[in-house]
């Protein structure tokens, strides 16, 4: 950190900035955090974010392709079990929703399940153990929750978006596409206040959708800061309760982010009578 005994303020500031790579309006291109960080403007990256986006991810495909390479058709093992009730539990999540024939839509439910909560629970690692290891390896900033971070989150929320736009045009074709976000929900008197209305709507979703992840995890994050700024003994008393508590909330925001993109994918692929 940028001193030995910071402040409660330079502490919370410290553990919520991100390193970040980017090129600096005095400095030029490098790597900073905190205000020099938002200096940097929209091209910057986020170091860390893309590193634990990455490590998840390929944890993810390298523990289901080696269950999947090991699986066995007689007493499987606890590891098979627990993959197999995870793929089962999205299949059903995706059947009772989604009552069209797509093949991708259950690896993309399973995906954004599976991911979402890995980069989730990176969270109930203790809060000064990952960026004490950073500063001793030089690296002054090192925020290791993926979904604490905006970019990452409407990064995921708008990839599912161009989903969204890509299956409503390829289903209903331009036309089809044009006449839903035009016609509805007054009819075509009313284009120019249904268009108004769909846009607004259509373009909801995404933001809706990477606020509510980012929300959550961000603000249970604070929490965790704020509670390793008491007395060590209370730490204690109020980590564990809340790790325990905030499992809950890892679980159920990645299940919701998959719920509601198995929503947006169904509702892309129904076409409606105009």
């Amino acid at each position: 950190m940028a001193s030995e005994n910071p402040t409660s303020s330079e502490y919370i500031s410290h553990h919520l900035s991100n390193l970040t790579f980017g090129n600096h309006p005095v400095d030029g291109w490098g790597f900073a955090g905190g205000q020099k960080a938002a200096e940097m403007g929209f091209w910057a990256i986020h170091v860390d974010t893309m590193f634990f986006s990455i490590l998840t991810g390929v944890f993810f495909i390298w523990l289901f392709k080696k269950v999947a390479d090991a699986a066995v058709s007689g007493v499987p093992g606890s590891l098979q079990n627990f993959v197999e009730v995870v793929i089962e539990f999205v299949q059903d999540n995706v059947k009772s929703i989604f009552h069209h024939n797509n093949p991708t839509i259950a690896p993309l439910a399973l995906t954004v399940f599976v991911w979402i909560f890995l980069m989730n629970l990176l969270k109930l690692i203790p809060v000064d153990f990952i960026p004490y290891i950073a500063g001793e390896m030089g690296l002054p900033y090192w925020k290791i929750v993926p979904t604490t971070d905006i970019n990452a989150t409407l990064g995921m929320s708008f990839s599912v978006f161009f989903l969204i736009i890509y299956y409503s045009i390829k289903v209903k074709g331009v036309k089809g596409f044009a006449a839903e976000l035009s016609l509805q929900p007054l009819g075509k008197y009313f284009i120019p206040f249904n268009l108004f209305l769909e846009l607004v709507n259509l373009f909801a979703k995404p933001v809706s959708l990477g606020l509510r992840l980012f929300g959550n995890m961000y603000a249970g994050e604070i929490i965790f800061i704020l509670i390793a700024l008491l007395p060590f003994w209370i730490q204690w008393v109020l980590s564990v309760p809340w790790a325990i508590f905030h499992i809950l909330v890892i679980v159920l925001q990645a299940f919701i982010f998959m719920v509601l993109t198995i929503v947006y994918m169904a509702m892309a692929h129904d076409e409606h009578e105009h």
